[in-house]
């Protein structure tokens, strides 16, 4: 699969930078240029000035087709002026206009790829651009927006500092290690532990969304109550480009559950970590998958489920995707042409066989074929029902992205656990942060913490396991 491709920044549950090849019917450039070439191996300095020079033409002068003209062939195939232009304008209609940038660009060498960011302030949030360069080629290989980290963090009322030091760590071996973080409170321990695993889309250790930072919420307000957290940055943002060209394509085994374990694993061989009260918290495309976490190691402790969806992940985009264009009424014909596409992709990814002979280059709503043939057929309600593991549960009754539906299917199945506790929130979104009203993407842009009673729920839930 080559993603390099077409990004979006969608606020929903697959990603908030969505990658995947152009639609079919999608614009397309009547006359797009032939791909740049070149005949040296660039530098990274080159490669930040290539990134700076596609800034101006794209975000300033906002002449798409003179910004194609770095592109490589993958590029000029999914992403030609046409759509270039499309994808720009989708943009702002989301986070509003763009308004300056931040600082000054960094960039994040990963084999052959230098991934230049560049932090741009838009009306309605702070986004990173990241401009891959091919450094064999020295030619634009990909580009990616996803919320940005560059904004400060203010600790929430909840949070201890004294109580608790972090340790920089490793997550995993070999080809596939991750940076992470392990939150550990003070003193000798041995401490109960929580693994917290991300939701869709290529997250940080912080799940940085806008301005706000849940999990770093989430591993401060635990450790001030006395659990040990670990957190780390995600395989699917540390290693885009190796995950887009894996043989076999992704699943959520290499995206989310391999990694799960080896933090896991790692806490286990850290002395001040209780080895036998080690448990799992996934957000929404995590705690669905807490159970097959579970499954695939059965000395886990206990599961914590935060927004879990009990749906088919195709099926909770399609039902997103109309609440946010229902939001200003009446749909344009461009976004009525949005959704028709998504549509198509949902039936296309309902109407997928394991027989199918389908082309390796195949996106279907940013993933391949092979991702959505391996989540056919689970159910995470019905895998957890059948775990005998202790779990926890929990909703906001705002979030529009994994809704009260999904709670409720949760409810069925485990309701007559006396080792479950559910719980939803009146107030809370999806990030598990109070609002009033209507919840909307916007919503995300504002500041914001997980709420206190959250904290101490979970809390409450560890001391007593």
């Amino acid at each position: 699969m080559k993603t390099s491709i077409h990004c979006l920044i969608v606020i929903g549950l697959l990603a908030l930078a969505a990658c995947s090849a152009p639609a079919a019917g999608s614009p397309t450039a009547t006359s797009p240029a032939a791909p740049a070439t070149r005949d040296q191996a660039t530098s990274q300095e080159e490669a930040i000035a290539l990134a700076e020079r596609f800034f101006q033409i794209f975000v300033i002068e906002q002449d798409f087709a003179a910004a194609t003209g770095d592109f490589d062939g993958a590029m000029h195939s999914a992403l030609p002026e046409a759509k270039l232009k499309e994808t720009w304008e989708t943009l702002i209609q989301q986070v509003g206009a763009y308004q300056t940038r931040v600082g000054a660009p960094t960039v994040e060498q990963v084999d052959q790829y230098a991934r230049v960011v560049i932090a741009l302030t838009f009306e309605n949030a702070t986004l990173d651009m990241r401009v891959v360069v091919d450094t064999t080629t020295g030619l634009i290989s990909g580009l990616f927006f996803s919320p940005s980290s560059a904004q400060p963090y203010e600790a929430p009322n909840y949070v201890d500092t004294e109580a608790f030091e972090e340790r920089e760590v490793i997550v995993g071996s070999g080809e596939w290690q991750l940076p992470g973080v392990l939150t550990l409170p003070q003193g000798a321990g041995p401490f109960p532990a929580i693994v917290l695993v991300h939701g869709s889309g290529p997250n940080d250790r912080d799940e940085t969304i806008g301005p706000n930072k849940p999990f770093k919420d989430l591993a401060w307000g635990l450790a001030s109550r006395g659990s040990a957290v670990l957190r780390y940055d995600k395989r699917t943002k540390v290693y885009p480009d190796k995950l887009t060209a894996l043989e076999g394509g992704l699943t959520v085994k290499e995206e989310v559950i391999d990694d799960a374990i080896a933090a896991v694993d790692l806490l286990r061989q850290t002395d001040s970590i209780d080895p036998e009260r080690i448990f799992v918290l996934g957000h929404s495309l995590g705690g669905m998958l807490v159970p097959r976490i579970a499954q695939a190691d059965p000395a886990i402790a206990g599961l914590i489920s935060l927004a879990g969806p009990t749906r088919p992940l195709e099926e909770l985009v399609l039902e997103q995707t109309r609440y946010i264009l229902s939001l200003n009424g009446q749909p344009s014909v461009a976004e009525q042409q949005q959704l028709r596409a998504i549509e198509q992709q949902v039936e296309a990814i309902r109407a997928l066989k394991p027989s199918d002979d389908i082309p390796a280059d195949t996106v279907l709503l940013g993933a391949p074929p092979q991702y959505w043939l391996d989540l056919q057929g689970y159910d995470p309600a019905a895998s957890g029902s059948a775990l005998p593991r202790p779990m926890l549960i929990l909703q906001g009754e705002r979030d529009y992205q994994v809704t009260l539906v999904d709670f409720q299917r949760w409810t069925e199945a485990l309701s007559d656990r006396d080792d479950v506790t559910l719980k939803a929130y009146p107030d809370l979104n999806h990030l598990f942060i109070a609002g009033t009203g209507q919840s909307t993407p916007d919503e995300y842009a504002t500041s914001g913490h997980v709420a206190a009673t959250v904290i101490e729920d979970i809390a409450n839930w560890i001391d007593q396991q």
